[in-house]
């Protein structure tokens, strides 16, 4: 799939993912956190190896430093926002109590209304997950995601579904939680603009291989002509 693809991404950075459809983007993300495991050469993700032989020990360590955002938001329907926030905690120690905000301790609980105040939703956390906008879903998946306290927010076309004007809040959410929580955050995106506003760094994929790896700042239009 990849040929010499050479990335290293920094603490703290926020870097976006474009590519047509196949160029590898999503791909990249599940072989940075073990869902794919690499045929050849070396992947290191907040210092764990992985490889083909990576053990499933290693995978439950790194993924504990990791948050997961997608475009299909997979939220438990029938429960409530409040609890779905703190299903976040479910694989961390302990997590077996988020399996319900009943079973939760009251700093979890008190953690989770603070973080849905953080994505602006903190009125909907008694409300049931199957009766919030697809906007609004998605700030519940940004908060799920940001209760496991991360190193790393890996977000796969968190946007793409939703409408112009909540897809720029979205991003604008998780973007400025990234930088005010100094977690490192990657995501994919086929908007542009989603590319250029809300990242540090842009690497464009291109038939399994780097096109161009630049600082936002420096990304031109013609850039961005040679990729699709």
């Amino acid at each position: 799939m990849f040929s010499a693809v050479e990335i290293e991404i920094r603490a703290d950075q926020r870097v976006a993912l474009i590519g047509s459809n196949g160029a590898g983007k999503s791909t990249l993300l599940k072989c940075l956190v073990g869902l794919l495991p690499p045929t050849q050469g070396d992947i290191s993700t907040l210092g764990e190896q992985l490889t083909a032989k990576t053990t499933p020990a290693q995978l439950l360590r790194l993924r504990r430093q990791v948050g997961f955002v997608f475009q299909n938001h997979g939220l438990v329907g029938r429960q409530s926002v409040l609890t779905n926030v703190i299903q976040g905690k479910l694989g961390l120690p302990g997590g077996w109590r988020g399996w319900h905000q009943s079973l939760a301790n009251q700093s979890w609980r008190e953690e989770a209304m603070g973080i849905l105040a953080d994505v602006r939703l903190s009125e909907k956390a008694g409300s049931r997950a199957d009766q919030l906008s697809g906007g609004q879903a998605q700030r519940v998946a940004i908060a799920r995601a940001l209760i496991r306290r991360p190193k790393l927010l890996i977000a796969d076309e968190p946007a793409a579904s939703l409408d112009p004007a909540v897809g720029r809040e979205i991003m604008s959410i998780f973007s400025d939680l990234a930088r005010e929580h100094a977690i490192t955050l990657v995501y994919t995106t086929h908007d542009m603009q989603h590319a250029l506003d809300y990242s540090d760094r842009v690497i464009a994929l291109k038939a399994g291989k780097v096109h161009f790896d630049l600082p936002t700042a420096l990304v031109r239009n013609s850039d961005l002509d040679g990729v699709f």
